[in-house]
């Protein structure tokens, strides 16, 4: 379903993505992995049509990414993109007049499961609330694929459960999810997949139940074998 071939993005003498060649398919979960900095965001930013690549292309269902393929990509970002005057009610209004796929009734059900009100303003939320919100407006669409950046950022233990319910819900078998998190143990109760990156690279594109019965090692054991000797560096 979406696929990206030889994909680079450099930004000055920076590479960001390094030829990643990865394909993701329909009916899975994906947990996108890596340290701060080795190209999470970034491809996901271009599988989402928001950057070009430098070179190679990533298309969605055999087609290059473009504006038309954004209508079936509900993509959310690391960073706040809500207008400060808006309630959380018009939030809700504004993306059912931007996004046919959008529920109303959906965002509703969301909002409540989560304890969020639709009267406050969005200046007014705090950090955890605000992670709420982009998971909900994220979520009430029905879109072919749902990529979620750091979706448990700011986010309380107890609302995790929640959050980690309705993400599990919105899968199913003609549907993508791709998740990028820090809180890998987080991922392994939802994902079915493991992408890892390290420096821009493709590492692996592992099936987690064939990871455990196989080589026995739990999605964190691996993450641990891949990034344990960098992030040390990194400290």
């Amino acid at each position: 379903m979406l696929e990206s071939k030889a994909v680079t993005k450099a930004f000055g003498s920076k590479i960001a993505v390094d030829h990643v060649d990865l394909k993701l398919e329909k009916g899975h979960i994906y947990a996108l992995l890596g340290p701060n900095g080795s190209g999470k965001t970034t491809w996901m930013k271009m599988a989402a049509g928001l950057i070009k690549p430098t070179s190679g292309r990533v298309e969605f269902e055999g087609k290059p990414v473009d504006i038309d393929s954004r209508r079936y990509v509900a993509y959310m970002s690391t960073e706040p993109y809500f207008y400060s005057w808006m309630s959380v009610r018009d939030m809700g209004k504004y993306y059912r007049d931007f996004f046919e796929d959008f529920s109303y009734a959906r965002y509703i059900k969301l909002l409540d499961s989560m304890q969020l009100s639709e009267g406050l303003k969005t200046r007014a939320l705090s950090s955890g609330m605000m992670a709420k919100l982009k998971i909900a407006v994220t979520l009430a669409r029905d879109a072919r694929v749902y990529m979620l950046d750091e979706p448990f950022n700011g986010i309380d233990l107890l609302a995790r459960d929640e959050i980690r319910a309705n993400i599990i819900e919105a899968a199913s078998e003609d549907k993508l999810l791709l998740l990028s998190s820090h809180l890998v143990e987080e991922m392994e109760a939802i994902a079915d997949r493991a992408v890892f990156i390290s420096e821009g690279r493709l590492i692996e594109n592992v099936d987690l139940e064939q990871l455990r019965s196989e080589r026995g090692l739990s999605m964190a054991d691996r993450y641990r074998q891949i990034y344990g000797h960098a992030e040390v560096n990194q400290q």
